[in-house]
């Protein structure tokens, strides 16, 4: 296909409608769709919509075929449809939400994941998945932290690269292969108080330090479009922040794929008082670098006036049009406007058993054991077991943004339980509801008894997956009235208790804590979470998960991680509420989280020891060898995952106390030691310099090897130059 010369044969109408997105109700020929209302609240006619080049908010194989049909038969020159959705943790086959893929560190799962998702997509008509969300979370209260890998901008651009890696495959050459669209440029993750939508101010210095590098993992591993944020950064929104989307993005890292708004994201523009109107924000967001605007249409009905009064250049135009034609030239489109969809490779891929094998792994291996006193793993060999709390039996446990999945295709806990332990006798209550304030128990009495009885208990808190994501900020982190009174009964009854957590955020656990003998957190596990928790609880899957976002003591803390400055003065013993004192503390909390970064507990015990490093001083072009003998001192097989932080000790501008450069997930069987040897390079301690440079100073380092990040063997060196 001739790109170039197809462009020069389009008229302006068409180019507008190349890079312009609906929603697929827009092009549905059923009887049941009236497409009328949808046109007119964008102010466009029936006619406008079919010129559309792109689609979103469509379900299987047999849609898009359609939609794709009247497209193309509207279309002057019969161009195809892009197809777009939100492929998030999975389409039909639904793993963990990635604030739980975060916490398994690995990133070859990660990647076949992310691949088998891309297959079930494929097969379904989806052309491009808005995935990975990149954005940087401290700030448990935010709903959307569940989309995110975490904290830590090293592990989100390992794991962001490895989920674009499965997505795209090899240059979207494979059959299976989709587009994937990082996203949400920039900072999205650090709205203030938490709160969805909210602006962002912080120094361009800690911009570029700790919330951009995800991105630009991504862009440098070739993802083929990125989104830019809803929120303000510098007051600026994001789809018309020239900082970010000009000077940094494609000046500075060269993107040059397609730049796609967020819904509606050019129209509330005016809400954030920055534009006049639809057509003053469309010259800005133009200006800025946006190619594609989803679903508001104000380019469509202005880009000619503006070009009439030279606002915006026919260049701009063209560029953006390009960018799209080609894409979906790489796409195979031209050829074949269906690419890989088939209603008949849906029915065989979506929810086959390999596809269930691997979510079902993933969730066992995104949970993490925060606690246990000794109670787990509980004996197969139980003969009563209650499976208690409202998370019992309840299906809600994929998580948000599960694109096709659906309830019905999961697996509950007791489900699991009981296909795991088929001679025992497992009962079952859910003691009250979920929802945020309940307070009250109906069947508490009902749900001690259960637990007298029972040889072990399974009790199933947390939150609804609808109760984070888009939207779902939260003020309070804390579980109901209602769910504490039934763990504190419940506990009290039977102390072979394990408690069960789904959520899709950190939660603060600070009273649970205290009374439950194990916490094990499963986030949103998707499709296998009942089978998963199953094999945890029993024994048949060893916890390795560590977490990849700090866990609050209270939500006072908030945003905290442990990255953290160290300040002029800071307090003594962190640990413990300290009550007076000119010093950096609460007078009625503790300074430190619940679970630090990185906590995660195992059936086995791993010990550390010889840290040594290769030389006791590093210059430019060398390396440091960094090695660590880590052995397994229990009776399984397990797999622990090592991490390494270095913390620069004196610098042009203030270093956090520890920053993760790099990890490894090892698998040891029962008595077994391994060496780890990472390398450090200069270009691992290169930060952001007081004079604005992306530089390594020399000076002294630290280098910390351990299980977590506040454990771990200690040693020096120093970077010479």
């Amino acid at each position: 296909m001739d790109i170039k010369k197809l462009l020069n044969d389009m008229t302006l109408e068409e180019k507008l409608g190349q890079i312009t997105q609906l929603n697929a109700i827009f092009f549905k020929k059923d009887n049941t769709a009236d497409i009328t209302g949808p046109a007119s609240k964008l102010h466009i006619t029936e006619q406008d919509a079919l010129l559309s080049g792109s689609v979103l908010n469509f379900i299987g194989a047999k849609d898009m075929k359609e939609i794709q049909d009247v497209a193309m038969e509207k279309q002057p020159h019969h161009i195809p449809l892009l197809f777009m959705q939100d492929v998030i943790h999975g389409y039909r086959t639904i793993y963990p939400i990635p604030l739980g893929m975060g916490c398994t560190f690995d990133e070859e799962l990660v990647e076949d994941c992310a691949r088998m998702s891309a297959k079930e997509a494929a097969v379904s008509g989806v052309h491009v998945t808005f995935s990975p969300m990149l954005d940087l979370v401290r700030d448990a209260r935010w709903g959307r932290v569940m989309e995110s890998t975490g904290e830590d901008p090293r592990l989100n651009g390992r794991l962001g690269a490895a989920f674009v890696r499965g997505y795209q495959g090899d240059d979207l050459k494979g059959k299976y292969d989709i587009a994937a669209c990082v996203k949400h440029f920039a900072a999205y993750g650090a709205p203030e108080a938490g709160r969805d939508y909210n602006a962002v101010e912080m120094s361009e210095h800690a911009l570029r330090e700790y919330y951009l590098p995800g991105y630009k993992a991504c862009v440098d591993a070739g993802v083929e479009m990125l989104m830019p944020s809803f929120n303000t950064v510098g007051g600026v929104p994001s789809t018309a922040n020239k900082l970010l989307l000009d000077k940094i993005l494609r000046r500075e890292w060269g993107f040059d794929g397609i730049v796609i708004s967020d819904y509606n994201a050019y129209r509330e523009m005016v809400r954030h008082g920055v534009a006049e109107d639809d057509k003053d924000a469309a010259a800005k967001a133009i200006n800025a670098g946006c190619d594609m605007e989803m679903m508001s249409a104000t380019t469509y009905l202005y880009a000619k006036e503006l070009l009439d009064e030279g606002r915006i250049t026919m260049e701009q135009i063209d560029t953006a049009v390009l960018r799209v034609l080609e894409l979906k030239d790489r796409l195979g489109l031209f050829d074949n406007p269906y690419r890989a969809a088939d209603e008949k490779e849906e029915a065989a891929l979506h929810l086959c058993p390999e596809h269930r094998t691997l979510v079902r792994r993933a969730a066992e291996e995104a949970a993490v054991l925060l606690k246990n006193d000794g109670v787990l793993p509980f004996s197969k060999k139980l003969r009563k077991v209650a499976v208690i709390g409202p998370f019992a039996a309840e299906k809600g446990i994929k998580g948000f943004w599960a694109c096709a999945g659906r309830d019905e295709d999961c697996v509950t806990v007791l489900a699991g339980v009981r296909a795991l332990l088929p001679d025992a006798e497992v009962a079952t209550t859910p003691g009250c509801s979920f929802e945020l304030g309940a307070t009250e128990v109906p069947d508490l009495e009902n749900a001690v008894e259960l637990a007298c009885e029972a040889d072990a208990v399974i009790l199933c808190l947390g939150e609804y997956q609808k109760m984070t994501g888009e939207g779902n900020s939260r003020a309070t982190l804390t579980l109901s009235p209602a769910q504490m009174e039934l763990a504190r009964r419940v506990i009290d009854a039977n102390k072979n208790t394990a408690v069960v957590l789904f959520n899709g955020r950190p939660l603060v656990l600070t009273e649970l804590d205290k009374i439950a003998p194990a916490i094990l957190t499963m986030w949103q596990p998707g499709t296998e979470g009942g089978n998963a928790a199953a094999r945890l609880l029993f024994g048949d899957a060893n916890p390795c998960g560590k977490l990849s976002m700090t866990f609050p003591w209270t939500d006072g803390q908030c945003p905290i991680y442990y990255s953290h400055m160290n300040t002029g003065r800071p307090v003594k013993n962190p640990k413990v509420i300290t009550e007076n004192g000119y010093c950096s503390r609460y007078m009625d909390a503790p300074v430190d989280p619940l679970y630090v970064f990185g906590h995660g507990l195992s059936y086995n015990t791993y010990t550390y020891d010889n840290l040594t490093l290769s030389a006791d001083s590093i210059r430019p072009g060398e390396q440091l060898e960094v090695a660590v003998t880590v052995k397994n001192n229990g009776e399984r097989t397990g797999k622990e995952i090592v991490q390494l932080y270095i913390r620069d000790r004196v610098a042009s501008v203030a270093r956090p106390v520890k920053e993760l450069k790099d990890f490894a997930k090892i698998e040891l069987e029962a008595g077994e030691s391994a060496a780890v040897i990472f390398t450090i390079t200069e270009e691992d301690l290169k930060f952001h310099t007081a004079d604005g440079s992306f530089a390594a100073e020399p000076g002294l380092f630290e280098v910390f090897v351990g299980p977590s990040s506040d454990e771990g063997l200690k040693a020096e060196f120093r970077l010479e130059k």
